[in-house]
Order: structure tokens, then sequence, then C-alpha cells
């Protein structure tokens, strides 16, 4: 017995057959085709697949709800699925299983990145975000903070919307690594159960959640742009640019908890600080030693401050292929310092060898949310303006009244960057020194 497909609702995303434990499901000329030779009818195809175009041949079966069905799903959240043959209808239950053993994952977390005694401000952004999730599903808001001496964090993390906040203090946190980081943060997930999980898609959070997804044995969505909940299932949906940026792909993690993703630093606004506001804390100890891991911080080395946080960047000037040469990178280096931005460029700038990867704006670099985006010569491609077309005011500078980069702009100058760039600087230098900037 096989599974059943109604072509006519197939939209061909592939989820069913990357959800197929015997692969015996395909995608032919966009549409699921099941292998009857292969398929054993387990049922986790119906339940990933968006559209309900699969149907099990056991939901035909007379089943006991009470009982169970035969293709009992154990890390599926508490849910009913049902299935409809003609008039008559089935029920088939699928219960969860958490995995610290409990019977209930409920609470959005974020985790607060503390290094070196600087908070990424992408915390506090995804603490406002948190917040409307938590509305959304009817559960609590909390934080985490994993470090040494953090308390002067945890007023911070209250002040901008935590309820609750789980303290990891200890000496072994002191640097980041990723054993530590990941060991204890994933006993706490463990204990206390969170349905949803986020952090910033930084340096330490590309390195650290994945080890705790691979632990914890869930799914993991990286570089999210844009977060919600299914009104239906109550679902956290997941969405980030695929396919080279040509289509944003919006992900569900249905079979597993908790849900995690990290999502890119200046996507989400920041949220209102309240001074003064307090809540929770729960301090929780971490049960390991120096000796359990392989690795020791030796040496931390500073980075230039504008390459290295460009996401925090108030004024960025960024230059494209429409420069025409490195050496022309001059009259954009000029705008910036009387301006006092940060420079940045898009990819192909950064191939051409003119600026360094950790100054690429777009979605294979950093996202950014300055007060004043200045593009020089950049055409707007689809990958680059993901990157960038949430700051605050755009002005764009190209000489193709076509280009894409002026739709998204506020301020479009069709012209010869060449003549137009150096008559900026000019202007913005006679306006600064005469205390009139504006």
């Amino acid at each position: 017995m096989t599974v059943a497909i109604d072509k006519t609702k197939c939209i061909g995303c592939g989820a069913c057959v990357m959800e197929c434990p015997v692969e015996a499901l395909d995608l032919v000329d966009g549409v699921a085709v099941v292998d009857p030779k292969k398929c054993n009818d387990n049922g986790k195809c119906a339940l990933v697949c968006p559209t309900n175009a699969i149907t099990p041949a056991k939901a035909n079966e007379n089943l006991d709800p009470e009982a169970g069905s035969k293709f009992e799903i154990k890390d599926q959240p508490d849910s009913v699925k049902d299935y409809a043959q003609g008039n008559d209808k089935k029920t088939i239950r699928a219960q969860a299983a958490p995995i610290a053993g409990g019977d209930v994952w409920s609470g959005v977390w974020v985790i607060i990145e503390y290094s070196n005694g600087k908070i990424a401000p992408v915390s506090w952004e995804l603490l406002g975000e948190g917040r409307k999730l938590a509305d959304a599903i009817g559960c609590g808001l909390c934080g985490v903070i994993a470090g040494n001496q953090v308390d002067s964090v945890i007023p911070e993390a209250f002040a901008h919307g935590a309820e609750k906040v789980y303290v990891i203090d200890d000496p072994i946190l002191q640097d980041y690594r990723t054993e530590p980081y990941a060991e204890a943060i994933t006993n706490v997930v463990k204990k206390y159960q969170p349905e949803i999980i986020l952090m910033g898609a930084t340096s330490m959070g590309r390195d650290v959640f994945p080890a705790i997804a691979t632990r914890l044995q869930t799914g993991l969505t990286a570089d999210c742009t844009v977060l919600g909940i299914d009104p239906e299932t109550k679902l956290l949906q997941q969405t980030r640019p695929a396919f080279g940026g040509n289509i944003m792909a919006t992900i569900l993690c249905r079979t597993s908890r908790p849900q995690m993703a990290t999502v890119r630093p200046r996507v989400m606004a920041m949220p209102e600080r309240v001074e003064g506001r307090v809540g929770e804390i729960i301090r929780e100890e971490i049960a390991f030693e120096e000796s359990d891991f392989h690795t020791k911080v030796l040496e931390f080395i500073n980075m230039d401050a504008k390459s290295a946080f460009l996401d925090k960047a108030e004024i960025i000037v960024a230059v494209g292929l429409g420069l025409a040469a490195k050496r022309n990178l001059v009259i954009a280096e000029e705008l910036a310092e009387v301006l006092g931005a940060t420079i940045a460029g898009t990819r192909g700038a950064v191939e051409a060898g003119w600026l360094n990867h950790d100054q690429q704006v777009g979605q294979s670099g950093v996202t950014v949310r300055p007060k004043v985006y200045i593009a020089i010569g950049i055409s707007g491609a689809i990958q680059h303006l993901v990157g960038m077309e949430t700051s605050d005011f755009i002005i764009a500078i190209n000489n193709d009244p076509e280009a894409a980069i002026l739709k998204v702009a506020n301020y479009g100058i069709v012209g010869d960057l060449f003549q137009v760039v150096p008559a900026m600087t000019a202007e913005f230098k006679k306006r600064l020194q005469h205390g009139v900037a504006n």
C-alpha cells in the first residue's frame, strides 16, 4: 500500500522528499511521485505536506483513535490530524515525546550574546520580535545569558522586554568557545523545554546554534529575515532568502522541538527600552569542568571596528562595480570621512579585491540597517537589496535610470558618479564647517 498524491494540489516544494525515511518519493516535472516498491506508508510525508496533497493509505484503515496510530510520530507536538476518504473520516493521533521527557514545550527564548564585555545589539532586536511571537501563541518571553560576571546584562534584558532571565554564570564561560557554550545552553533547554529559541546570525550564533540543534536533535533555520506564527498550526514561520536570493522560502519545523532560528542583525526593529522594568531571575549552574573541553583561548585580537561591526554602523557609504576600478575607491572614502561613515560594498566589489569580505553587504555578507545608506554605482541585485533595503534612508547614485537600486531609494540621483560624489563631498564639508549639517 502506498500513499496517494493529489497532483492538482502538489506545489513541488520537496518537503515530502526530504522527510521520507525510505527515499520512496521524488520530484518529476515539479510534482511529487511515489515509488510503490519502496513506500511503506509510514505517513511522515503527509504530516509535512503544506498543501495536504498526500493521503496515507493507512488513513483508510479502521484505526482506534484512543489506541494511537500504526504510524505514530513520537516527536510531533500534541495534535490530531484528520484525513478524509469520501464521507468516512478517520482520525490519526500523533503524540509528542519531548527530548527532555516532559509533556509541554512552551515559551519563546532569546539567547543574549555577551562576549568580551559587549552585548550584540541583535539580542535586543530579537527580544522585540520575540514579544510578538510570544503574544501570538500565548506564552512567556525569556532571555538566556551565558558567560562570566554577567549580572550587568540582566537589567538590560528586562528593560528590552524579557519577562524572565535564565543566567548561566561561570568562569569556564569567560571566553566564547563552542563546546562549553553549547553544552551549557543545551542543558538548560532540556530542563525547561522552550518551544522557540532565537539567536542572532552573528559569528557566535552561526557557530554555536548548529551545535545546540544537533544535541537537541531538532531543526534549525539560519539567517532568517522574517519571523511569524502560522495562525492555524501555531508553528513558527521562518523566512529566509533561497536559491541565491531569487525567492524567499518559509520553513516550518513540524515534527521536533524546540523550533530554532538565527536572525540576521538589523532586520528587526529595536524595541523600546523601558528603564526599571523587572522580572524573574533563574540561575543555573553548570556540571562540567575545564578539563572536559578540548580548546582553550590563548589570545583575543581586536579587529578594525569599522569593518568588524558593519551591522552597527549608523551611516554607510557603499560601492559597486560601477566604480570601475579600485583606485576610484578614494572618492567614496573621502565622502565617508566627511560624514563619519563606514565603507561597504557589493559582492562584486569584494570579489574584485576592492574591499574585504567583512565589508560586504547582502545575502552572502552582512545585513545592515543604518540611518543613512549611500549607494554608489550599485545596480541593485536582489542579493544586495535583501541586505540593506530596511535602511532608514537610502540615497542611490547611478547613471542607469532603470537600475533596481533606484526603486528602493528615498532619493535617486541619475548621473555620472565621478561628478556627483565629489560634489556631494564638497557640499557636506562646507555645511559641516558652518555647522549647518542637516
